[in-house]
Parts: structure tokens; sequence; C-alpha cells
């Protein structure tokens, strides 16, 4: 009766008195227990404020804890990752030669892989001795040499250059102001073709512009390099390819056009028809990133001849080239 009164006095009923009773628990567990359902809602927001903010003041922040990130969608966690990890790549570029393969030490190591990668070019290598690069020449010396050598047998290839090194004064002599200096007429009386002439001067012309020098060739790497040089007039691939091992001592070149190599390559791997370019990057494939010296062996395998043992008498598991890998 007093609590009747009491509530009735306050104009309020039994019915919103037991309301009022029955909610007032819920209020005291509210205060007591973690934050409602809300707080969520509040996190997903501040994430999405975080993510717009700056790289510095993501640094500020702690470790993003695991039950957050697995909130973030697939996508959005690989664009968060690209975006940290970005900015930690180093932005220059190490030149692609870090020891040639004048040193004795590289070649060992080359030669080893080899071994390991092809079993029957581990056979060539040691039917052969190891490998050996001359000490390194001036570019522009090697690149006018290779100009006056083009489709020449070895004989007159060796009597021109040597007049042609004569003309200018001696190797040392050999360089771009001097080459300018002489007349297409004083090249030919020489020896050197008309055509060749052109192909010298440009070269020199190449140089004095700025766009070669010996010692940028030296930094660029393989793919620039190659670039670069088959701009000049009377320089293909080919020549590029044999600059690139026999002067540069590049370790990984493969040059995909040269005839001996392609026979060689035909013959190691026992093959139906001489391989094209696009079969050679297949097949070599295994031999990166010495394919330079890869190359040098087919060169002695060619001529070798009949002395090479019969290397379909070497039998080694896994050794043969697919028919699939002749056809591609």
């Amino acid at each position: 009766m007093v609590r009747r009164t009491r509530s009735q006095a306050k104009g309020i009923s039994d019915s919103e008195l037991q309301s009022q009773d029955s909610r007032s628990p819920t209020t005291t567990a509210i205060s007591l227990n973690p934050p409602p359902p809300t707080s969520s809602k509040l996190s997903f927001r501040a994430r999405k404020i975080r993510r717009v903010t700056s790289d510095a003041d993501d640094n500020k922040r702690p470790q993003i804890p695991d039950a957050e990130a697995s909130r973030t969608s697939h996508s959005e966690a690989n664009t968060f990752i690209t975006e940290k990890e970005t900015p930690s790549a180093s932005p220059s570029v190490l030149p692609m030669i870090v020891k040639p393969l004048t040193l004795k030490s590289e070649i060992d190591l080359a030669l080893q892989h080899l071994r390991l990668s092809d079993s029957l070019l581990a056979y060539c290598i040691d039917s052969f001795r190891p490998p050996e690069f001359p000490t390194h020449r001036p570019a522009f010396l090697s690149l006018t040499k290779s100009i006056v050598c083009q489709q020449l047998s070895n004989q007159a290839a060796k009597t021109i250059h040597t007049r042609f090194v004569s003309l200018c004064g001696g190797e040392a002599s050999v360089l771009p102001e001097t080459v300018l200096g002489l007349t297409v007429q004083q090249l030919r009386e020489v020896g050197i073709s008309g055509h060749k002439a052109g192909y010298i001067h440009d070269l020199a012309s190449k140089y004095r512009e700025g766009l070669l020098s010996d010692s940028s060739i030296l930094e660029m790497d393989d793919e620039t390099l190659f670039n670069k040089l088959t701009m000049v007039k009377g320089i293909g691939p080919w020549s590029v390819h044999m600059f690139m091992i026999f002067t540069l001592h590049r370790p990984d070149v493969l040059p995909v056009g040269d005839l001996v190599v392609r026979r060689g390559v035909e013959r190691l791997y026992g093959l139906k028809a001489l391989p094209k370019p696009s079969q050679m990057e297949k097949l070599c494939e295994k031999w990166k990133p010495y394919r330079s010296v890869g190359a040098w062996y087919m060169y002695r395998l060619m001529e070798a001849k009949g002395v090479l043992p019969t290397l379909s008498a070497v039998e080694v598991a896994g050794s043969t080239v697919t028919e699939q890998q002749q056809t591609e």
C-alpha cells in the first residue's frame, strides 16, 4: 500500500514502475561490461581515418593488432602491404656486372653452377680446358675492330685491322677524334669498304655526342647496352653479344643468333634441326646466370668435331630434350 501510494503520488503507474525496475539491472551491467557493440563501429571508423593519414603518422602508431587486421578486406590488406613496402625499396640500380669472367673465382662458380644444372653440359666441361677471357681492352677500340672485321676471313680481318690501327697511329690513338679526322678515302686505302667507313664514323660521332663512352658502357646493364649499341650503324645483335662476352666479359649473355653456338646446342641435346633463337632461350634457360660460359663451351664443342666422344653414349637420367622442346 505504501509503494502504491508513493507511485500514485508521483503520477507513475504500476506498469511503468515495473518497467523501470526491469531496466535498472541492465543499466548497471552496461556500466560494468566492456564497451557496447557501438564501440566496434568507432574502431572501424578509426581504422579508416588511419588509412588516409600520411605515412609519417602511421609510422608513429604501434603495430596493428591481429584482431583489427583480420577485419581488413583482402584487397585492402594487399594495398596496405604495398604502400608500406614500396618506400623501403632502394631506388638505385646496381650495375649488372659485379664480378667479370676474368676472375678465376667467378669462372669456378660458373663451372660449378653449370655442372649441377645441366648434366650434358657437365660432360663438355669435363672434356675441355676451363674457359679463359683475355685482358680487358678499351671499348672503342674493340667496337671499331668488330666493324672492320665483319664478314671477313680471319687472315683478311687481321691484315686490314692492322693497317687501320697503323693509320690511326697505334692502338692508343684509336680514339673517336682520330677516327673522325680520317676521310672515307683514307679508310678505303687500307682495305675498309665505304660502308664500313661510314659505320666507323657513326660510332665515333655517337662518342662525340656523348651518347656513348668507354666509362658509360662499363656501367650500363645488358639491356641498356644492347639498345644503345644497336643504334650505331653496322652494329647488330651478334656484334653486341660478342662484344659483351669477349670484351666486357659479361657472365650471362646468350648469342642466340650465332650459328656456331646454335649448332653446338643442336649437337649437345641431339636435336633434329638447328634451334631457332626462341628455342635457344628456352633450352639454355638452365645455364643462367652464366650463359656466356655455356656459349663458350659450344664453340669448343664444335671445334672438337670428331675428337669428342659421341654425346649420345652418355646416359644421364633426365638429360634428354623432349620432343615438345625441340618443336616449340
